[in-house]
């Protein structure tokens, strides 16, 4: 149970991906500060930040549900200082609060983009600042970033360039953040899917076939908690993509992560 007791601060946690990573942790018994704007109930998204805080103290773990716009900085600042009040530090933050529309061009309005480029790059770096003072003096600390290998080939930015900017920009922050908090021992990487993955950002903007053919969120969330259990100082500035982790850590199956068992996975965007 290599998280016991670790604090882990995690933006847009309130469904999808940063929920199961949540839960993940918390069975290991980890302390978890469930983050993200939704604290009452979505008409058409489930979960809010204090369904989620249940689940967490239900699966073993200690919750602190805020709610927050990762695009404010004091609000951010005060629920990192919150956070670390209630459980005496911060020992991981994992940036999975992001903003999406594979929209072109001409069809991404300027509100659009500045959505994209302030909850995915802005937040990173917003949050990472924020929590870093607190991370220097956790244990084993990391940053853990949702966003993917970076390749600057114009197929990834044809057709929703918009978008394509604002995820790099998260992959940027772990470029070079990992290098300059490299002698502090406060490790940053990236985590990016081998396929898609079943969240509602597949079901709204992708055909139902694509759903079918993906993965469900529990294999990022394994995923994740592995990288959280390597050692800080040698594990960082890394581009990790969820099954190549898992491969390492001695996982064979990944059927038992698959929306259809049998059906040919579908592979993620920015991956050859």
């Amino acid at each position: 149970m290599p998280l016991t007791g670790k604090t882990i601060f995690i933006t847009g946690a309130s469904r999808g991906i940063g929920r199961e990573i949540a839960l993940r942790c918390a069975r290991d018994g980890a302390n978890i500060v469930v983050t993200g704007k939704t604290a009452e109930p979505h008409p058409k998204l489930a979960g809010t930040i204090h369904s989620v805080a249940a689940e967490i103290e239900s699966a073993g773990g200690r919750a602190l549900a805020v709610q927050l716009d990762v695009r404010e900085a004091d609000a951010v600042a005060a629920a990192v200082q919150r956070a670390a009040e209630t459980f005496g530090g911060i020992d991981a933050l994992v940036n999975n609060a992001s903003a999406i529309s594979l929209t072109d061009t001409l069809r991404t309005p300027v509100r659009r983009f500045d959505l994209m480029i302030g909850v995915n790059v802005r937040g990173t770096f917003v949050c990472s600042q924020a929590c870093f003072p607190y991370l220097v003096n956790g244990t084993n600390p990391h940053i853990l970033n949702l966003a993917p290998p970076l390749s600057m080939q114009a197929r990834w930015f044809k057709g929703h360039a918009a978008y394509t900017i604002a995820k790099y920009g998260m992959s940027m922050c772990t470029l070079g953040m990992s290098a300059e908090f490299a002698a502090s021992g406060v490790a940053v990487n990236s985590l990016w899917p081998r396929t898609t993955i079943a969240t509602a950002a597949i079901e709204m903007n992708f055909p139902a076939a694509i759903w079918k053919a993906s993965r469900r969120p529990a294999i990022m969330a394994d995923a994740a908690r592995a990288i959280l259990d390597r050692d800080s100082r040698t594990a960082t500035g890394n581009f990790y993509i969820d099954e190549d982790v898992l491969r390492e850590e001695g996982v064979t199956d990944f059927e038992q992560y698959a929306v259809t068992p049998g059906q040919k996975p579908c592979t993620d965007l920015f991956l050859d």
